[in-house]
């Protein structure tokens, strides 16, 4: 299977707490790492290990950053290809509590490939599964190239200008910012999911009635919830491009949601195919 994410990458630098501060307080950290993530690279990471290869189309400042965030991605083995922006790669700050919940700080611009920069633009054509997490109008008619795309309510600006049908449209229901309505989208995606965490989600068909999904059961205790809801999307272009069933490819994604909970940031709990076939 041919797998890409069209979308971005911010270098986040990770702290564990005990509690997260209120006003005024001053917190200790009992752990800290930093390392490339962000949705789209997150969502890539995810789709390479579910299919053994992935490409990230991407965006990088031009600072020492860019580099090293190249350079771990493409350790892990994706293939990245980034446009290159003057000015710093974009960064951010997530606290993780005991519980696992994490809030996040990002500083500059969210920098995002666009259709006329010097990227393989052409070789989104016939991908199985794609994921669209930012991008401008040509970047996400580009990605509509491919069998399956996937994209966060959080484009919703550009995909009403790209006028292009998803084959679902993600948001999180407990997320002010991603509740928008599908039903100005012309044309419509086939399929919106809200998720809701712990709870499940809903699902709605062609518009239809919206119906439930259940969370998978936590494979371990709660580490860290960052991540989670990239993997989850990630995983559903993968599942409706590889069984064409949306009930399953649901079922998967939760799976995949539960197991990124367990680990440290959103790589070290992510599913893997070696894990589906257990």
């Amino acid at each position: 299977m041919r797998a890409a994410v069209v979308g971005h990458v911010e270098w986040i630098e990770f702290l564990r707490v005990e509690h997260l501060p209120a006003a005024g307080e001053i917190v200790h950290a009992t752990e800290w790492w930093a390392e490339p993530a962000g949705g789209g690279a997150a969502a890539a990471e995810q789709l390479r290990r579910l299919t053994g290869d992935a490409m990230f189309v991407t965006a990088l400042g031009d600072d020492e950053l860019a580099k090293r965030a190249d350079e771990i991605l493409s350790s892990f083995g994706l293939e990245v290809h980034a446009a290159v922006r003057r000015g710093p790669t974009r960064r951010g700050v997530t606290q993780i509590d005991q519980t696992g919940e994490r809030t996040i700080t990002v500083v500059g611009e969210r920098l995002s490939p666009r259709a006329d920069d010097p990227l393989p633009w052409d070789r989104l054509t016939g991908v199985d599964a794609l994921y669209f997490s930012a991008g401008d109008v040509g970047a996400l008619r580009a990605a509509r190239k491919a069998r399956v795309v996937v994209a966060t309510t959080r484009v919703f600006p550009t995909l009403i200008e790209a006028g292009v049908r998803v084959d679902a449209l993600i948001g999180s229901a407990a997320d002010p910012t991603e509740r928008r309505d599908p039903a100005v989208l012309d044309p419509p995606p086939r399929l919106v999911v809200w998720t809701e965490g712990a709870a499940g989600g809903t699902f709605t068909v062609d518009g239809k009635e919206p119906r439930r999904y259940e969370a998978a059961p936590l494979p371990g205790p709660v580490v860290d919830r960052y991540g989670a809801g990239d993997s989850f999307a990630a995983t559903l272009a993968f599942g409706l491009a590889s069984t064409g069933d949306i009930e399953r490819a649901l079922q998967l994604a939760a799976r995949a949601a539960a197991s990124v909970l367990t680990g440290r940031g959103p790589y070290t709990g992510q599913l893997t195919s070696e894990q589906l076939g257990e």
